[in-house]
């Protein structure tokens, strides 16, 4: 008879970072990295490189990539809260739960180019329910420049 390991919310966390790092190609495409994903919150960084551009003559982000990793950043933001919340499961059931996880709306609002030679993206839950949570996300530049902000709503339940 096969043992099922029970996996605490310090486990489930680091299983989705692991999902989000190593099994999602369109992060990697873009370089989307994980610098933070635990009690405190979620940052994720994202090195310039030419793939990104969007304005080749002001060499400035691609507005569809700020949208992407505001996305990912609040994305990460609800299933921590979500993470928060279980204790003692298994992976199977946490997978269940994790593939019924996405985005239901996104607004993002431009503030200014995206210069920089690395961007970060944090984000804040406003509100979370037992099926859907309203996150903040922002995104800035190396020197502090505040480039874009959005609010995300997220299926968790």
């Amino acid at each position: 008879m096969q043992k099922t390991t029970l996996l605490d919310s310090r486990q489930l966390a680091d299983y989705v970072a692991g999902v989000f790092r190593d099994h999602m190609p369109f992060n990697h495409l873009l370089g989307l990295q994980i610098s933070q994903f635990d009690g405190e919150g979620v940052e994720v960084r994202l090195p310039w490189h030419d793939g990104l551009m969007g304005n080749p003559i002001q060499k400035i982000l691609h507005g569809g990539v700020t949208a992407a990793v505001l996305d990912t950043v609040g994305g990460l933001m609800a299933i921590l809260h979500v993470v928060r919340d279980m204790e003692d499961l298994t992976l199977e059931q946490f997978q269940q739960r994790l593939a019924r996880i996405g985005t239901i709306d996104m607004r993002v609002d431009y503030l200014r180019p995206g210069k920089g030679e690395e961007f970060i993206a944090t984000a804040s839950v406003i509100r979370k329910g037992s099926r859907v949570a309203v996150c903040r996300m922002e995104l800035h530049n190396e020197h502090g420049e505040h480039i874009a902000f959005g609010t995300g709503t997220y299926m968790v339940g």
